[in-house]
């Protein structure tokens, strides 16, 4: 198959179309640059704007969405620049690897020169491979679910609460008539309103932390006004469809009905938690549903930053992000970044920081404006992670059968016996001994909870490759492009 390959290098190649990829591209275009904008999707907008599949025929996209005029006039912004040649835009193109090209890394400010990484991508349907030579990169690639795993996790109708909104929004449909929203975090509420919205009934949220542990982040509650407006509303919202709240509760089973093809979830066991997430004897209670959307926050998606020797730091809810200074550089010269993957923080801090991004790049000082609402966001983002980072007694709910690797269905007895009698003592040795974290998703759904039963945080996601990539196109590389670990 022919490799797609652009030879004349861009200014400025933003990997991730989602609000602070698509808010940084259209202000480097803004401010002069020659921006190339690739994108895994089929749309712009990520997965926070995900759009319904135009065969459905949606009239009214927006109403599922906040804030959505903030992404419309970007994305008008967008058209404009890329029907002006400003922006060259490159959906369904899932870059794998960045690699050097030439002599070192830009440091940014005068928008010209010759081009300093080359970026590799799978590209359409077919699975073309693309090349594109940048001299500077943004990275916008986003963040994942968190999943806690817990008896029942693995069972038809128990999904992410990030994939039962991208249900709705993509494909304008439910995951079932009565769904349990449940795990940590303010998406949740988003999530039980939109369900809620939709037609389903929410009998519950079940959120493991409690919303006390906000007093302590009080100054910068009161900084972010919209914020606490966007929470009362989220909050209005469970009133008005009769939806409870149970703080400092998580579902710790999930029951099954009808056997083989024909099994689904039938109910869920919620039991209140204590100060570090044990289960409490005797609190369990059940509740009937068809369908169970749980997530314990997002993750910083970060392989190719990672693969690029960027240096990470821990952020307050326990995950892995990047380091990076007051205008959104890495710690590798010429590689930037904005949004999820300097610490989960939500779409306004996204733009923002894709905007300040932009500006540095361009040799631009960014406006004050701007500055002082990232200063403002990420303090309310900062507070929200530790308000509900998971408690370290989460796996009193996981019972030995249970499984943790379901691409490999290692149990939590096996990777308990891997650190209690044969010596392991982090994740990479349990999964040595074990499997765990060496099936198909590579222990991204897994890896925090081995991490917890290894008794150690996680460590940022290392990957030669941040997705599956034919062989044909490894085999086509020059040998100074491939990958060190892949030589």
């Amino acid at each position: 198959m022919p490799t797609s390959q652009s030879d004349a290098p861009t200014t400025l190649a933003v990997i991730g179309a989602g609000p602070a990829g698509l808010a940084a591209a259209v202000t480097a275009a803004d401010l002069g640059l020659r921006v190339t904008l690739l994108d895994a999707g089929e749309r712009p907008g990520g997965q926070y704007y995900r759009h319904p599949a135009p065969g459905l025929g949606a009239t009214r996209p927006q109403a599922l969405h906040h804030d959505w005029r903030a992404f419309a006039t970007r994305e008008a912004a967008l058209r404009a620049h890329t029907a002006a040649g400003r922006i060259t835009y490159l959906p369904l193109h899932h870059v794998w690897t960045v690699v050097p090209h030439g002599d070192g890394g830009g440091d940014g400010g005068d928008g010209g020169g010759e081009a300093t990484w080359t970026l590799h991508a799978v590209a359409g349907p077919d699975e073309a491979a693309a090349t594109l030579h940048a001299r500077h990169v943004l990275l916008a690639t986003g963040s994942y679910e968190r999943q806690l795993p817990f008896p029942g996790w693995t069972l038809p109708g128990v999904i992410g609460a990030g994939g039962a909104q991208a249900m709705l929004k993509g494909g304008l449909v439910l995951p079932g008539r009565r769904i349990v929203v449940a795990g940590s975090g303010p998406l949740l509420l988003a999530v039980a309103g939109s369900l809620a919205a939709a037609g389903a009934t929410v009998p519950a949220v079940v959120e493991a932390a409690s919303y006390t542990a906000y007093a302590p982040q009080t100054p910068a509650l009161l900084r972010n006004p919209a914020k606490l407006a966007e929470g009362a509303t989220y909050g209005s919202a469970l009133l008005r469809h009769g939806i409870r709240l149970l703080t400092r509760h998580a579902v710790t089973q999930a029951h099954a009905t009808g056997t083989g093809i024909r099994t689904r979830i039938e109910a869920v066991t919620v039991s209140r938690l204590d100060r570090d997430w044990r289960p409490l004897p005797g609190t369990a209670r059940r509740i009937p549903c068809d369908a169970l959307a749980v997530g314990h926050g997002l993750v910083p998606q970060l392989e190719l930053a990672t693969g690029l020797g960027c240096a990470t730091l821990r952020s307050p809810d326990g995950t892995v992000a990047l380091a990076l200074d007051a205008e959104q550089r890495t710690s590798v010269p010429g590689i930037w970044s904005a949004g999820e993957t300097g610490g989960i923080g939500g779409a306004q801090l996204a733009l923002t920081e894709g905007q300040i991004a932009a500006h540095a790049i361009a040799g631009r000082r960014a406006p004050a404006a701007l500055t002082r609402a990232r200063a403002r966001l990420r303090a309310f983002a900062g507070a929200m992670a530790a308000a509900h980072r998971p408690g370290s007694g989460w796996t009193g709910w996981l019972p030995d059968e249970a499984d943790v690797c379901r691409c490999e269905e290692v149990p939590a007895g096996r990777i308990r016996e891997a650190v209690g009698d044969l010596g392991a003592r982090d994740a990479r040795t349990v999964k040595l001994l074990t499997r765990a974290g060496m099936g198909w998703c590579q222990g991204r759904m897994c890896g925090p909870a081995v991490a917890a039963l290894a008794g150690e945080d996680p460590a940022p996601d290392r990957r030669p490759l941040s997705c599956p990539v034919p062989l044909r196109h490894l085999a086509g590389l020059p040998q100074a492009e491939v990958p060190p670990e892949n030589r």
